[in-house]
């Protein structure tokens, strides 16, 4: 009697997974890309990425001071340190251009992702 309560538990569970894997998709992997932060200026400052996919942007400090990634559009804050790097996923997104900062260099430090 155990060994069949074992063995229905069993295909119980195995029917369970399959159910769960069947009604949730896969998850695409992130779009990877990096920018450079050199001369308190963001490079490239202009990032062209595919509308309503998740970005995983590294970005890589290469002054000797630390720079702030500001967005307001974006909902993002990240502070980098001198010589450091960081990643930020941002998205998806939807068509458009969305601003973005270096916020301790804003006259130097600015920036556009733009999803299409």
């Amino acid at each position: 009697m155990k060994i069949r309560t074992a063995k229905s538990m069993a295909i119980a569970l195995s029917i369970s997974i399959g159910g769960y894997l069947a009604v949730c998709p896969a998850h695409a992997a992130d779009l990877e890309l990096s920018m450079a932060i050199k001369n308190h200026t963001f490079e490239p400052s202009v990032l062209k990425v595919p509308a309503n996919q998740r970005i995983k942007l590294t970005v890589q400090n290469l002054d000797t001071t630390p720079e702030e990634f500001e967005s307001h559009a974006l909902n993002r804050e990240k502070v980098i340190p001198g010589g450091a790097k960081a990643v930020i996923y941002i998205g998806p997104l939807k068509p458009g251009r969305y601003e973005f900062m270096g916020e301790f260099n804003p006259t130097t430090a600015k920036g556009v992702v733009v999803a299409e």
